[in-house]
């Protein structure tokens, strides 16, 4: 074999399983193929300061442009400031730390035609052999996954005065709702330069990228803020998984490795993926055998986990998205929002406890009881022959 490991795609996941390992197992013959110029595309991943631990913060900490003490969320009936920290990387700040870091190993601008647990084959006919090759090119669509949509277009806006924010608004939702719950997202990463994203957690996405420019435009005419100029734009939609049948979804990879949203490896609520990658990255340093089968049933093995401990958030999912009108899902934000700050940063992190919950699920809800219980009980895809 010309190479121990074969990263397909270099995104967030195998972008930093690449760099991790390049700092931790330099004896390996690693690989990253990238179709894109760059690594990273265009992006900003984000993180709360509890998702990481003292190490995983420690050797990330290179990519991280900015981080704030706290951040604000805003409902029409609920604003509110919270002592957690959160964190960014950009796509720019990634490519420039792991792209030198990697050198040769690093091929951009290469398509790839076909992968398989061993080997590659690149657009223009050039097979890649390997112990095993890792699929991390982002979702694929799955009969054995129901995925809601959360759809976003941002703007990177250098503005002519100060905007005078000190921290991320993660969710300002005082904001025309529409066919979903719809929030704006605004990080200050420096006095005058701020990025906006207009977001939407859908069903299917029906505006248009002029339509969501349109409502960052009004968003920041509302703050009373002037544009100098636009530096990025981005956009996406990140899955967020109402239901699913785990097994088949991992029987279709049929012995792929796999990472990042491609395994499923996401906060099932939030779309945030970075925590789960960095962890991805941190257990295939550890690896001693780089064989495609051993790494695919490892790999199986921690997404299962993942997908055994977010049964309570698929559960949340499905009331936001289930249970009463799109228009008025804000409402159950903006409840859980009035929660304790522990456990919204036990939420984020994916570690909510029974108590955390039990707590959650108590009192008045925010959308009527029997569509909420109808929603709690669709557990499998078969019961979604009708969700677009």
């Amino acid at each position: 074999m010309s190479h121990d490991l074969i990263l397909a795609g270099g995104g967030l996941a195998n972008g930093l399983i690449a760099w991790r390992l390049k700092q931790t197992r330099p004896e390996l013959r690693v690989l990253c193929i990238e179709e894109q110029p760059k690594l990273g595309g265009n992006h900003t991943w984000s993180f709360h300061h509890g998702d990481l631990n003292a190490e995983q913060h420690q050797w990330i900490k290179p990519l991280v442009v900015k981080t704030w003490p706290s951040y604000h969320v805003h409902f029409p009936a609920r604003s509110r400031h919270l002592n957690s920290g959160y964190a960014s990387i950009t796509s720019e700040r990634f490519a420039a730390v792991i792209e030198p870091a990697l050198g040769a190993d690093l091929r951009t601008g290469q398509r790839i035609a076909k992968i398989t647990p061993r080997s590659l084959v690149l657009e223009n006919a050039e097979t890649l052999e390997a112990a095993a090759v890792i699929d991390g090119r982002g979702v694929q669509a799955s009969a054995q996954m129901v995925l809601g949509k959360q759809a976003f277009l941002g703007q990177l806006l250098r503005l002519h005065a100060p905007h005078g924010l000190t921290s991320p608004i993660i969710m300002d939702a005082r904001v025309a709702q529409g066919d979903g719950y719809r929030f704006v997202y605004v990080l200050p990463f420096s006095a005058d330069t701020v990025l906006v994203e207009d977001t939407h957690y859908v069903d299917r996405q029906l505006l248009s990228h002029e339509q969501l420019r349109q409502h960052i435009a009004d968003y920041v005419r509302q703050q009373g803020w002037s544009v100098a100029a636009c530096l990025r734009e981005e956009q996406g939609v990140l899955p967020i998984t109402l239901a699913g049948d785990f097994e088949a979804f991992w029987d279709e990879a049929q012995g792929q490795p796999r990472s990042g949203l491609r395994a499923g490896l996401f906060h099932c609520t939030t779309g945030y993926s970075l925590p789960h990658a960095v962890r991805l990255a941190d257990w295939i340093a550890t690896q001693q055998s780089f064989d495609a089968e051993a790494l695919a049933r490892g790999m199986r093995e921690r997404a299962r986990q993942q997908w055994q401990r977010q049964g309570f958030y698929r559960l949340l999912n499905r009331m936001l998205f289930l249970a009463g009108r799109p228009q008025d899902r804000w409402q159950v934000m903006q409840r859980f929002y009035g929660l304790s700050e522990g456990l919204i940063e036990r939420f984020y992190a994916g570690d909510s406890s029974v108590r955390d919950k039990l707590r959650v699920l108590t009192g008045k809800p925010p959308v009527p009881v029997g569509e909420a219980m109808h929603a709690a009980f669709r557990l499998r895809p078969r019961h979604y022959e009708n969700f677009r």
